[in-house]
């Protein structure tokens, strides 16, 4: 069984050769029963990431970006070069740089894969979970959406059972061949974040499922902050945090809502417009906030 994990970094060295370390750190079974080989594109980090894991880590195939790829671009480049390369992939382990996975986690998600597999036949996407190492905090992993009309969700996990569920962080996302096959990679029309959100909604709509791993897979910090700019900012400032790739994604995010969940593009397109606009109307008459992708998800 042979795997390509696939990897995008742009400027934190440490966290992408420590999580490599944990990726080379894996307790696999005695023998060439499973397999891996690395796909990383390095997007022109001024640190010198690139240069450093070609150094720590010679086996690991690394290539360069134009510094403007950010996440979904970087990780498409990593999943085309892997398409391309010589070697026929079982499955494509999508995993961040800042993700440190347990020994057991590729065991375990190849495990919970062909668990549900064998149960129905029908090909599914794997999602690990995460922890914050210092706090234990769930931070990212699969969530099950309440309504299929609504982009209102919840993370679920269990310690000992797969979950199915409908969206999938790709902080640790494993995903089998006849997927690819079918659908292809992370969808061009994102740039940064969504695009992970985007695929097991894509996925589910061909007709495949998506369950999250039992138990907790890995440690990674939740580092997305608030979802706008606060009324001490510019306005300036706020209307280039809306349209920003590692901002709201305006146009990304509607282009999502539009694909996926039509009927709310009216409130998402307000919503998104008054929290720039008028911050302080929206943090003081808002009675719930909208769960969007790049907010804080909470323990279930």
């Amino acid at each position: 069984m042979k795997l390509a994990v696939l990897l995008a970094c742009h400027n934190r060295r440490e966290k992408t050769i420590k999580c490599l370390e944990k990726v080379y750190g894996q307790n696999l079974p005695v023998g060439d029963e499973i397999s891996f080989d690395v796909f990383l594109t390095d997007d022109n980090s001024p640190d010198g990431t690139g240069k450093e894991v070609k150094a720590r880590f010679p086996k690991v195939n690394v290539f360069e970006g134009s510094g403007s790829l950010f996440w979904a671009g970087g990780m498409r480049n990593s999943w085309r070069m892997a398409l391309e390369s010589k070697v026929e992939f079982d499955y494509f382990l999508l995993l961040n740089d800042d993700t440190y996975i347990f020994e057991s986690t590729i065991v375990d998600l190849l495990q919970a894969n062909n668990n549900q597999f064998n149960k129905s036949s029908i090909p599914n996407i794997s999602i690990g979970t995460t922890v914050d190492e210092k706090t234990g905090q769930l931070t990212y992993g699969g969530f099950r959406l309440k309504s299929h009309k609504r982009l209102k969700h919840k993370l679920v996990v269990s310690p000992d059972k797969e979950e199915e569920c409908d969206l999938g962080c790709a902080n640790i996302m494993l995903v089998p061949k006849q997927i690819v096959d079918k659908i292809g990679i992370l969808h061009e029309n994102y740039t940064h974040g969504i695009a992970d959100f985007d695929y097991t909604l894509r996925a589910k709509k061909s007709g495949f499922k998506v369950y999250v791993a039992p138990g907790k897979l890995g440690f990674c910090a939740y580092d997305h902050g608030k979802s706008w700019k606060s009324s001490d900012t510019s306005l300036k400032d706020r209307i280039k945090y809306l349209y920003s790739p590692k901002g709201l994604q305006y146009k990304e995010f509607l282009f999502f809502m539009r694909d996926h969940f039509p009927g709310e593009v009216p409130s998402i397109f307000l919503k998104l417009w008054v929290k720039t606009l008028f911050p302080l109307v929206y943090d003081k008459f808002k009675k719930e906030r909208t769960e969007i992708p790049i907010e804080k998800p909470v323990n279930s």
